[in-house]
């Protein structure tokens, strides 16, 4: 049988929250830049905006009106996913101070 210490307990805890930590902050980075950079919102950004410029140049209301939705959308769908990103970075953070607190206690 594999006997542990609490004090081999505790850094091991610490050790699987480092981890988990780690991967997280990760994962709330690659989304901060990885989904904000992203080559499909540029390129839906422009089209919009190249449509949007048809529709005034046409005087097409309508089209100019839906171009204006879409480019709403977008500003949406980027705060949602910095918010995201923003909050699995805190979580990262926090699993970093859980972990630091947990190998203070070891004796």
């Amino acid at each position: 049988m594999f006997s542990m210490t609490v004090n081999d307990f505790l850094l091991t805890m610490a050790c699987a929250l480092l981890f988990c930590g780690v991967v997280i902050l990760g994962v709330g980075i690659y989304t901060l830049i990885g989904k904000l950079m992203g080559k499909e919102l540029t390129t839906i950004a422009n089209q919009t905006a190249k449509l949007a410029e048809k529709g005034i140049t046409d005087e097409i209301s309508g089209l100019v009106g839906n171009a204006r939705t879409l480019i709403e959308v977008l500003n949406n769908m980027v705060k949602t996913t910095a918010g995201i990103g923003i909050f699995l970075v805190l979580i990262g953070f926090s699993l970093f101070g859980g972990a630091y607190a947990l190998v203070l206690q070891i004796r």
